[in-house]
């Protein structure tokens, strides 16, 4: 399967007033999967691949060398998870298909093997930037683009804060 998200994205105005242009998502780092029954939605929480060139002061004052977004998919139907053992680095395709607005998307790559149907509508959700830990690690503080988003929120909130996986 192949194909981008970025054709399917309904708000790509932060990406590309990050990086120029929307970054493919090739080998992004899966960092959660979030499964909403009303819609019913998956929410997928990844590292972008790269740094802006020209990031925001503040990140670059910060020290950040990441960047984190959420992709969140509507009206998903069926839905296949045959493989989820993180860390997961994976690249996300998306393949339109039929008449009613309907896509494919796959997530497939090392540690993850996600598969489904929605509608034709991403949205991007919670842009920040962080500093790499050890090994990968996103724990640490987070600098969200979005002005709720950071007076909300330092670093990732607990994953049973549906403001922040759910909305």
């Amino acid at each position: 399967m192949s194909g981008s998200v970025e054709g399917f994205l309904v708000n790509p105005e932060e990406l590309r007033s990050l990086y120029g242009h929307v970054p493919r998502p090739e080998g992004v780092r899966v960092r959660s999967v979030h499964l909403d029954w009303r819609g019913p939605t998956v929410t997928l929480r990844v590292d972008l691949p790269g740094f802006p060139a020209s990031p925001p002061p503040e990140w670059a004052e910060a020290g950040m060398d990441a960047v984190q977004c959420q992709f969140a998919f509507c009206a998903v139907e069926p839905l296949l998870c045959a493989k989820w053992e993180p860390p997961a680095v994976a690249d996300l395709c998306a393949v339109p298909f039929g008449s009613e607005r309907r896509m494919r998307v796959s997530v497939a790559g090392t540690g993850v093997d996600l598969r489904f149907e929605c509608s034709t509508s991403v949205v991007v959700r919670h842009v920040s930037a962080f500093r790499r830990g050890p090994g990968g690690d996103d724990g640490g503080p987070h600098l969200f683009r979005n002005k709720l988003d950071a007076r909300l929120f330092g670093s990732l909130p607990a994953t049973h804060r549906k403001v922040f996986y759910e909305r």
